[in-house]
């Protein structure tokens, strides 16, 4: 399994090399956003672990811009930011969020996780339900013709909810699809997605709580 790490710490970004290494994985290193392009243009990863704030910027907005080419390869933020409203904003385009400082053996662990869930299929499969339409290969999203602007966590959830033909989800199959197992059944991740989601979807309102159960999209 091969691992991109971005991270302009000369001596962390050491570290990371030499504990994922050491773990097993293949591991290609970069320093900033400008050295990642080629990176990708030469390689396929499993998994990225990616620092927030790098000297190009906010490596969330190369992120987002990559996700809505398609690229779907998981993606584990580190970041020393603690204010919750950004991490949730990292959450919305990665898939895993790490707080620094952190141990190395729980950074070992997620990035195991991330790459045995591996990237989304690339087949374009459309789905359709009350005027949504979700393109997975594409990673579009549409309401009776409208775009429709997706973080990550959002399409994940809609996609879902879409594939359900109707029928409710549960919330922890909701929580499955767009984080992973280390995301407590109990956490508000999934009601900030849904909130976000019922603003962008628009009027009249189709995405409904299922109480007890979780959400289902439909009149």
């Amino acid at each position: 399994m091969r691992v991109l790490v971005i991270e302009d710490d000369a001596n962390l970004l050491l570290a990371l090399d030499v504990a994922l290494r050491g773990a097993g994985f293949a591991v290609d290193t970069a320093a900033d956003l400008p050295d990642v392009d080629e990176l990708l243009s030469v390689h396929a990863y499993d998994c990225a672990v990616v620092d927030r704030m790098l000297p190009a910027g906010d490596a969330l907005d190369y992120v987002a811009a990559r996700r809505r080419t398609g690229w779907r390869v998981p993606v584990l933020f580190l970041t020393g930011r603690s204010v919750p409203a950004e991490r949730v904003a990292g959450l919305a385009w990665g898939d895993d969020y790490l707080g620094k400082p952190f141990a190395l053996p729980e950074l070992l662990a997620r990035v195991g996780n991330l790459c045995r869930r591996g990237p989304a299929p690339p087949e374009a499969t459309t789905v359709r339900r009350s005027g949504v339409e979700v393109d997975s290969g594409r990673y579009q999203a549409r309401r009776d013709g409208r775009p429709l602007e997706l973080t990550g966590k959002e399409f994940a959830v809609l996609e879902a909810l879409v594939a359900a033909g109707g029928d409710p989800v549960r919330r922890s199959a909701l929580i499955a699809a767009g984080w992973d197992e280390l995301v407590p059944p109990a956490s508000n991740v999934l009601d900030v997605v849904v909130a976000q989601l019922r603003r962008k979807l628009g009027d009249p309102p189709i995405l409904h709580t299922v109480r007890g159960i979780g959400y289902h999209l439909g009149p």
